[in-house]
């Protein structure tokens, strides 16, 4: 069974782009366009990792991402969060590792960038569930 890979952006153009990147390499891609409908679907779906955007309506993808590592309920394992957004300033970049992300990408990226950033993630995450 293909790993799934949650991926939340609220930009049409993004969303399509990464979830075609990530579809082509043979993940199963759960698509959710803002920080609630992506939180539960990470409730719903237990993804392998999630692609997050920083800058969401509503609830941006920092809260997104603090909110995911500290539910109790979260499934077993430390769920990778690789973050991919426009906000490449090293105060950004920051936040992102204080929330908890564990990789943080800057766009634009090119399709191999973000396929071998998920590869990555979820090669360490099979190494620690081991």
């Amino acid at each position: 069974m293909a790993e799934k890979i949650l991926v939340v952006a609220d930009d049409p153009a993004a969303l399509r782009l990464v979830s075609f990147t990530l579809g082509s390499a043979g993940y199963q891609v759960i698509p959710a366009v803002n920080g609630v409908e992506g939180l539960r679907r990470a409730q719903e779906e237990a993804p392998d990792l999630v692609v997050l955007d920083v800058m969401l309506p509503g609830i941006d993808g920092f809260e997104v991402c603090h909110r995911l590592r500290s539910n109790p309920a979260a499934p077993q394992g430390r769920l990778p969060i690789l973050m991919l957004s426009a906000k490449s300033q090293e105060a950004d970049r920051a936040m992102g590792e204080k929330v908890g992300a564990d990789l943080y990408l800057p766009k634009p990226a090119t399709p191999e960038e973000i396929t071998a950033a998920a590869g990555s993630l979820l090669s360490q995450r099979e190494e620690c569930d081991v």
